[in-house]
């Protein structure tokens, strides 16, 4: 029998989910949710761009479309922040249905948010469901990629990874959420306010700690300003020279004062190459180099639906990438 999956939020991503499991023939959609007034009432299939009647109308109340719908999963994307979906999956848990979510900081929140994340596996356990928190990164370019190539290794004394990307081909919130467009005071000022940043490296940082035993003694998360040397444009925004056209981010997991684990995002407008890396220092010595990049949108909406049927298969708690098996791809 197909797996009945109900989302809540219908922004880009979320649409994205949604497209992708309306075509396998694993899943059978029966519900949706988001607080946006001028999605709720309107067809599923017209919210997401699906170019087809999907005969599932788009309600604002979320437990009451959990019973009405009685889903077998929800998929929840709504936030990058674990504190502000908590009272979210909260009202999922009370109804007993498993969770496969993207937001960021649930991908491995023990390390960053031990209260919440402890208090969830609580809720998990309670209602004898999983949830998952997972994504293209963090959920698998940063963290579990390089976990799963670190076991071909019979030593790891340090691990690098790279993720480049011409941010000129992404969409608008994403070249907002990087800066593009800002002057460097104002990039500055929305980094402090935590508006302009990359949500999920110290998430990366600790699960990879945790997968291969290493007992770090900080984390430490910079951002700095990419300054575009020249005019460059998207098809959303243009940036004159001496503006921001996006962000350099570094999360780090240090041992001894010796950098250990080193995450590098560069994500800007113009980025002359788009690609990701993952170099371990170890025997044997590994690169692996994605030519042309892991695409961002599609593949977070892509392992969020191959997910799901490990996440309904799953034992009760709260799981990370560590704790399933690695998800493929389902018809």
């Amino acid at each position: 029998m197909p797996i009945r999956v109900m989302f809540v939020g219908l922004g880009p991503i979320g649409s994205g989910v949604v497209r992708q499991v309306a075509a396998r023939k694993a899943f059978r959609i029966v519900g949706a949710v988001d607080i946006d007034p001028e999605k709720i009432g309107r067809d599923l299939g017209a919210v997401v761009g699906a170019g087809r009647r999907m005969r599932v109308p788009v309600a604002g109340d979320l437990d009451a479309a959990l019973r009405r719908c009685k889903p077998d999963v929800a998929v929840l994307c709504t936030s990058s922040s674990l504190k502000a979906v908590f009272p979210q999956l909260e009202t999922v848990l009370k109804r007993r249905v498993p969770v496969v979510s993207t937001t960021e900081e649930l991908a491995y929140p023990w390390a960053p948010n031990p209260r919440l994340a402890k208090k969830l596996d609580a809720l998990a356990k309670k209602a004898k469901v999983a949830v998952l928190g997972t994504g293209v990164n963090p959920g698998f370019a940063m963290d579990a990629l390089p976990v799963t190539l670190s076991g071909i290794c019979e030593r790891v004394d340090s691990i690098r990874v790279e993720r480049i990307q011409d941010a000129s081909i992404r969409r608008l919130p994403f070249q907002q959420k990087i800066g593009a467009g800002l002057t460097r005071e104002q990039f500055l000022e929305r980094v402090a306010a935590k508006t302009v940043r990359h949500v999920g490296l110290a998430e990366s940082v600790s699960m990879i700690a945790a997968a291969l035993g290493w007992k770090l003694d900080r984390i430490t998360d910079e951002i700095q300003p990419k300054i575009a040397d020249g005019p460059v444009a998207s098809g959303y925004l243009s940036v004159a020279a001496g503006q921001c056209c996006g962000l350099i981010q570094d999360g780090i997991g240090y041992r001894d004062g010796r950098p250990l684990i080193t995450l590098h995002m560069e994500a800007y407008l113009g980025a002359p190459e788009t690609y990701d890396a993952v170099l371990i220092q170890g025997s044997p010595a590994l690169h692996f180099k994605a030519i042309g990049g892991i695409h961002g949108d599609v593949a977070t909406a892509a392992i969020a639906a191959n997910s799901i049927p490990k996440v309904v298969a799953a034992p009760p708690g709260l799981h990370t990438m560590l704790s399933l098996p690695i998800p493929s791809f389902c018809r």
